[in-house]
Protein backbone atom coordinates (compact mmCIF):
# COMPACT_ATOMS: atom_id res chain seq x y z
CA UNK A 1 0.00 0.00 0.00
CA UNK A 2 1.27 3.48 -0.84
CA UNK A 3 1.71 6.30 1.66
CA UNK A 4 -1.67 8.05 1.38
CA UNK A 5 -5.17 6.64 1.50
CA UNK A 6 -8.52 8.30 0.99
CA UNK A 7 -10.94 8.36 3.91
CA UNK A 8 -14.29 10.06 3.27
CA UNK A 9 -12.75 12.45 0.78
CA UNK A 10 -9.71 13.37 2.89
CA UNK A 11 -6.15 12.23 2.27
CA UNK A 12 -4.71 10.48 5.31
CA UNK A 13 -1.48 8.67 6.13
CA UNK A 14 -1.88 4.91 5.87
CA UNK A 15 -0.52 4.54 9.43
CA UNK A 16 -3.38 6.51 10.99
CA UNK A 17 -6.05 4.74 13.07
CA UNK A 18 -9.34 5.73 11.45
CA UNK A 19 -11.83 2.99 12.34
CA UNK A 20 -14.16 2.39 15.28
CA UNK A 21 -15.30 -1.01 16.64
CA UNK A 22 -18.87 0.27 16.37
CA UNK A 23 -18.75 0.49 12.58
CA UNK A 24 -20.86 -2.54 11.81
CA UNK A 25 -19.72 -2.84 8.21
CA UNK A 26 -16.14 -3.48 9.22
CA UNK A 27 -17.14 -6.13 11.74
CA UNK A 28 -19.59 -7.89 9.43
CA UNK A 29 -18.28 -7.34 5.91
CA UNK A 30 -21.28 -5.11 5.10
CA UNK A 31 -19.90 -3.12 2.23
CA UNK A 32 -19.00 -3.21 -1.46
CA UNK A 33 -15.73 -2.63 -3.26
CA UNK A 34 -14.01 -2.56 -6.59
CA UNK A 35 -10.41 -2.83 -7.77
CA UNK A 36 -9.37 -0.50 -10.57
CA UNK A 37 -6.32 -0.29 -12.81
CA UNK A 38 -4.57 3.09 -12.87
CA UNK A 39 -3.20 3.45 -16.41
CA UNK A 40 -1.00 6.49 -17.10
CA UNK A 41 -2.82 8.35 -14.35
CA UNK A 42 -6.26 7.40 -15.69
CA UNK A 43 -8.81 5.19 -13.90
CA UNK A 44 -9.30 2.57 -16.60
CA UNK A 45 -12.93 1.62 -17.30
CA UNK A 46 -14.03 3.79 -14.37
CA UNK A 47 -17.58 4.06 -15.69
CA UNK A 48 -18.00 0.29 -15.55
CA UNK A 49 -16.58 0.04 -12.04
CA UNK A 50 -18.81 2.87 -10.84
CA UNK A 51 -21.95 1.28 -12.32
CA UNK A 52 -21.17 -2.02 -10.60
CA UNK A 53 -20.51 -0.30 -7.27
CA UNK A 54 -23.87 1.49 -7.47
CA UNK A 55 -25.70 -1.73 -8.37
CA UNK A 56 -24.06 -3.76 -5.60
CA UNK A 57 -24.54 -1.01 -3.01
CA UNK A 58 -28.27 -0.87 -3.79
CA UNK A 59 -28.60 -4.66 -3.47
CA UNK A 60 -26.85 -4.69 -0.07
CA UNK A 61 -28.48 -1.48 1.24
CA UNK A 62 -25.11 0.27 1.52
CA UNK A 63 -25.56 4.06 1.39
CA UNK A 64 -23.75 5.43 -1.65
CA UNK A 65 -24.57 8.97 -2.76
CA UNK A 66 -21.50 10.14 -4.68
CA UNK A 67 -21.94 10.84 -8.37
CA UNK A 68 -19.55 9.30 -10.87
CA UNK A 69 -17.83 12.65 -11.41
CA UNK A 70 -17.42 13.22 -7.66
CA UNK A 71 -15.95 9.79 -7.02
CA UNK A 72 -13.59 9.92 -10.00
CA UNK A 73 -12.28 13.34 -8.95
CA UNK A 74 -11.73 12.15 -5.39
CA UNK A 75 -9.91 8.99 -6.47
CA UNK A 76 -7.68 10.93 -8.87
CA UNK A 77 -6.68 13.14 -5.94
CA UNK A 78 -5.39 9.98 -4.24
CA UNK A 79 -3.54 8.89 -7.40
CA UNK A 80 -1.86 12.30 -7.63
CA UNK A 81 -0.93 12.34 -3.94
CA UNK A 82 0.79 8.96 -4.23
CA UNK A 83 2.50 9.93 -7.53
CA UNK A 84 1.49 6.69 -9.24
CA UNK A 85 0.89 6.63 -12.98
CA UNK A 86 0.39 2.87 -13.16
CA UNK A 87 -0.96 1.04 -10.13
CA UNK A 88 -3.82 -0.85 -8.55
CA UNK A 89 -6.53 1.12 -6.74
CA UNK A 90 -9.00 -0.41 -4.29
CA UNK A 91 -12.12 1.55 -3.30
CA UNK A 92 -14.68 0.37 -0.74
CA UNK A 93 -17.93 1.79 0.61
CA UNK A 94 -18.65 0.31 4.03
CA UNK A 95 -21.91 0.69 5.94
CA UNK A 96 -21.60 2.10 9.47
CA UNK A 97 -25.07 1.69 10.96
CA UNK A 98 -27.49 -1.21 11.39
CA UNK A 99 -28.00 -4.29 13.50
CA UNK A 100 -27.60 -4.56 17.26
CA UNK A 101 -24.04 -3.39 17.83
CA UNK A 102 -23.61 -0.06 16.07
CA UNK A 103 -21.88 2.73 17.92
CA UNK A 104 -24.16 5.59 19.03
CA UNK A 105 -21.39 8.07 18.24
CA UNK A 106 -21.33 7.45 14.49
CA UNK A 107 -22.39 10.37 12.34
CA UNK A 108 -21.84 8.89 8.86
CA UNK A 109 -24.08 6.25 7.35
CA UNK A 110 -21.11 4.83 5.44
CA UNK A 111 -17.36 5.30 5.04
CA UNK A 112 -15.52 5.48 1.75
CA UNK A 113 -11.95 4.18 1.85
CA UNK A 114 -9.53 3.93 -1.06
CA UNK A 115 -5.85 3.16 -1.41
CA UNK A 116 -3.33 2.41 -4.14
CA UNK A 117 -0.66 -0.28 -4.39
CA UNK A 118 1.97 -1.42 -6.85
CA UNK A 119 0.93 -3.69 -9.71
CA UNK A 120 1.39 -7.37 -8.91
CA UNK A 121 3.70 -9.64 -10.88
CA UNK A 122 1.46 -12.61 -11.66
CA UNK A 123 3.96 -14.58 -13.71
CA UNK A 124 3.48 -16.22 -17.09
CA UNK A 125 0.36 -18.20 -16.16
CA UNK A 126 -1.48 -20.06 -13.41
CA UNK A 127 -2.05 -23.59 -12.16
CA UNK A 128 -5.52 -24.13 -10.73
CA UNK A 129 -7.56 -26.67 -8.78
CA UNK A 130 -11.31 -27.16 -8.33
CA UNK A 131 -13.48 -26.33 -5.31
CA UNK A 132 -16.89 -27.99 -5.32
CA UNK A 133 -19.93 -25.90 -4.29
CA UNK A 134 -17.79 -22.77 -4.11
CA UNK A 135 -20.55 -20.61 -5.56
CA UNK A 136 -24.31 -20.71 -4.93
CA UNK A 137 -25.67 -19.47 -8.24
CA UNK A 138 -29.28 -19.33 -7.00
CA UNK A 139 -28.49 -16.75 -4.32
CA UNK A 140 -29.94 -13.28 -4.96
CA UNK A 141 -26.52 -11.93 -3.96
CA UNK A 142 -24.47 -14.07 -6.34
CA UNK A 143 -22.20 -11.88 -8.41
CA UNK A 144 -22.13 -9.10 -5.81
CA UNK A 145 -18.65 -7.83 -4.96
CA UNK A 146 -19.05 -7.36 -1.22
CA UNK A 147 -16.36 -6.90 1.40
CA UNK A 148 -17.05 -10.15 3.26
CA UNK A 149 -14.20 -11.92 1.47
CA UNK A 150 -13.16 -14.54 4.05
CA UNK A 151 -14.23 -17.57 1.98
CA UNK A 152 -12.30 -16.38 -1.07
CA UNK A 153 -9.21 -15.57 0.97
CA UNK A 154 -9.32 -18.98 2.67
CA UNK A 155 -9.65 -20.84 -0.64
CA UNK A 156 -6.86 -18.74 -2.12
CA UNK A 157 -4.60 -19.45 0.86
CA UNK A 158 -5.37 -23.17 0.72
CA UNK A 159 -4.57 -23.18 -2.99
CA UNK A 160 -1.09 -21.85 -2.28
CA UNK A 161 -0.61 -24.29 0.58
CA UNK A 162 -1.43 -27.11 -1.84
CA UNK A 163 0.92 -25.89 -4.55
CA UNK A 164 -1.63 -24.12 -6.78
CA UNK A 165 -1.97 -20.46 -7.74
CA UNK A 166 -5.78 -20.17 -7.58
CA UNK A 167 -8.96 -22.25 -7.58
CA UNK A 168 -11.90 -22.69 -9.92
CA UNK A 169 -15.14 -22.44 -7.97
CA UNK A 170 -17.91 -24.76 -9.13
CA UNK A 171 -21.52 -23.92 -8.40
CA UNK A 172 -24.20 -26.16 -6.89
CA UNK A 173 -24.86 -27.69 -10.33
CA UNK A 174 -21.20 -28.68 -10.78
CA UNK A 175 -20.69 -26.01 -13.44
CA UNK A 176 -17.67 -23.74 -13.71
CA UNK A 177 -18.40 -20.33 -12.16
CA UNK A 178 -15.19 -18.32 -11.58
CA UNK A 179 -11.99 -18.13 -9.54
CA UNK A 180 -11.80 -16.37 -6.17
CA UNK A 181 -10.81 -13.09 -7.84
CA UNK A 182 -10.92 -13.73 -11.59
CA UNK A 183 -13.28 -14.78 -14.33
CA UNK A 184 -12.47 -17.74 -16.53
CA UNK A 185 -12.61 -18.27 -20.31
CA UNK A 186 -12.06 -21.24 -22.62
CA UNK A 187 -11.14 -21.16 -26.33
CA UNK A 188 -12.41 -24.01 -28.50
CA UNK A 189 -12.66 -24.15 -32.31
CA UNK A 190 -12.70 -20.38 -32.78
CA UNK A 191 -15.14 -19.75 -29.93
CA UNK A 192 -14.16 -17.91 -26.75
CA UNK A 193 -16.54 -19.01 -24.00
CA UNK A 194 -17.13 -17.76 -20.46
CA UNK A 195 -19.75 -18.83 -17.90
CA UNK A 196 -22.93 -16.69 -17.85
CA UNK A 197 -23.77 -14.59 -14.81
CA UNK A 198 -26.38 -17.23 -13.95
CA UNK A 199 -23.45 -19.49 -13.00
CA UNK A 200 -22.92 -17.29 -9.92
CA UNK A 201 -19.84 -15.52 -11.23
CA UNK A 202 -18.96 -11.88 -10.69
CA UNK A 203 -19.65 -9.53 -13.61
CA UNK A 204 -15.98 -8.66 -13.96
CA UNK A 205 -15.01 -5.51 -15.83
CA UNK A 206 -12.33 -7.22 -17.96
CA UNK A 207 -14.84 -9.99 -18.72
CA UNK A 208 -17.41 -7.42 -19.86
CA UNK A 209 -14.92 -5.62 -22.08
CA UNK A 210 -14.03 -8.87 -23.85
CA UNK A 211 -17.70 -9.69 -24.37
CA UNK A 212 -18.84 -6.22 -25.42
CA UNK A 213 -15.88 -4.41 -26.96
CA UNK A 214 -13.38 -6.86 -28.47
CA UNK A 215 -14.00 -8.02 -32.03
CA UNK A 216 -11.48 -10.27 -33.79
CA UNK A 217 -11.74 -12.08 -37.10
CA UNK A 218 -12.09 -15.80 -36.59
CA UNK A 219 -13.03 -15.56 -32.91
CA UNK A 220 -16.54 -15.32 -31.46
CA UNK A 221 -16.71 -14.32 -27.79
CA UNK A 222 -19.87 -15.18 -25.88
CA UNK A 223 -21.35 -16.70 -22.71
CA UNK A 224 -22.03 -20.40 -22.34
CA UNK A 225 -22.35 -22.82 -19.46
CA UNK A 226 -19.06 -24.66 -18.92
CA UNK A 227 -18.17 -27.86 -17.11
CA UNK A 228 -14.78 -29.19 -16.01
CA UNK A 229 -14.90 -31.49 -19.05
CA UNK A 230 -15.25 -28.44 -21.30
CA UNK A 231 -12.07 -26.97 -19.84
CA UNK A 232 -10.22 -30.26 -20.33
CA UNK A 233 -11.22 -30.33 -24.00
CA UNK A 234 -10.45 -26.67 -24.73
CA UNK A 235 -7.61 -25.40 -26.88
CA UNK A 236 -6.79 -22.72 -24.28
CA UNK A 237 -8.12 -21.72 -20.86
CA UNK A 238 -7.35 -18.30 -19.40
CA UNK A 239 -8.42 -16.11 -16.49
CA UNK A 240 -9.20 -12.41 -16.50
CA UNK A 241 -9.25 -9.67 -13.89
CA UNK A 242 -8.40 -6.00 -13.49
CA UNK A 243 -5.00 -6.84 -12.04
CA UNK A 244 -4.19 -9.89 -14.20
CA UNK A 245 -5.52 -8.76 -17.60
CA UNK A 246 -5.59 -12.10 -19.54
CA UNK A 247 -3.48 -14.88 -18.06
CA UNK A 248 -3.18 -18.45 -19.41
CA UNK A 249 -4.05 -21.49 -17.30
CA UNK A 250 -1.33 -24.14 -17.50
CA UNK A 251 -3.07 -26.92 -15.61
CA UNK A 252 -6.06 -27.86 -13.45
CA UNK A 253 -5.55 -30.29 -10.59
CA UNK A 254 -2.08 -30.95 -12.04
CA UNK A 255 -3.49 -32.05 -15.41
CA UNK A 256 -1.80 -30.02 -18.18
CA UNK A 257 -4.12 -28.15 -20.54
CA UNK A 258 -3.60 -27.44 -24.22
CA UNK A 259 -2.01 -24.08 -24.97
CA UNK A 260 -3.17 -22.16 -28.06
CA UNK A 261 -0.94 -19.18 -27.36
CA UNK A 262 -1.43 -17.59 -30.78
CA UNK A 263 -5.15 -17.03 -30.27
CA UNK A 264 -4.66 -15.95 -26.68
CA UNK A 265 -1.96 -13.49 -27.77
CA UNK A 266 -4.37 -11.92 -30.26
CA UNK A 267 -6.93 -11.43 -27.49
CA UNK A 268 -4.29 -9.99 -25.17
CA UNK A 269 -3.16 -7.50 -27.82
CA UNK A 270 -6.73 -6.46 -28.57
CA UNK A 271 -7.44 -5.88 -24.90
CA UNK A 272 -4.25 -3.86 -24.37
CA UNK A 273 -5.06 -1.79 -27.47
CA UNK A 274 -8.52 -1.09 -26.04
CA UNK A 275 -7.02 0.04 -22.73
CA UNK A 276 -4.49 2.25 -24.48
CA UNK A 277 -7.23 3.91 -26.55
CA UNK A 278 -9.45 4.39 -23.50
CA UNK A 279 -6.55 5.88 -21.55
CA UNK A 280 -5.63 8.29 -24.34
CA UNK A 281 -9.21 9.47 -24.76
CA UNK A 282 -9.73 9.91 -21.02
CA UNK A 283 -6.49 11.88 -20.62
CA UNK A 284 -7.74 14.32 -23.25
CA UNK A 285 -11.14 14.59 -21.55
CA UNK A 286 -9.58 15.26 -18.13
CA UNK A 287 -7.50 18.17 -19.45
CA UNK A 288 -10.51 20.03 -20.84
Amino acid sequence: MHRFLLHNGALRENKEALLSPGQVGFLNGWGVFSTLRVSEGVLFAFDRHYARLRRDAALLHVPFTLSAAELEKSLLTLVDANHVADATLRVAIVRNKGGLFESPALTRDADLIAFTADLSAWGAGVNLSYVANGRFAASPFSGVKYTSWAENLTWYEQAHQNGFDEVILLNERGQVSECTSANIFAIKDGRVLTPPLASGCLPGVTRAILLEEIRLAGLAIFERELTPADLDESDQVFVTSTTRDLLPVFSVDRRPLRQDRQRLASLQRAFLDFRAAYTADRKVALTR
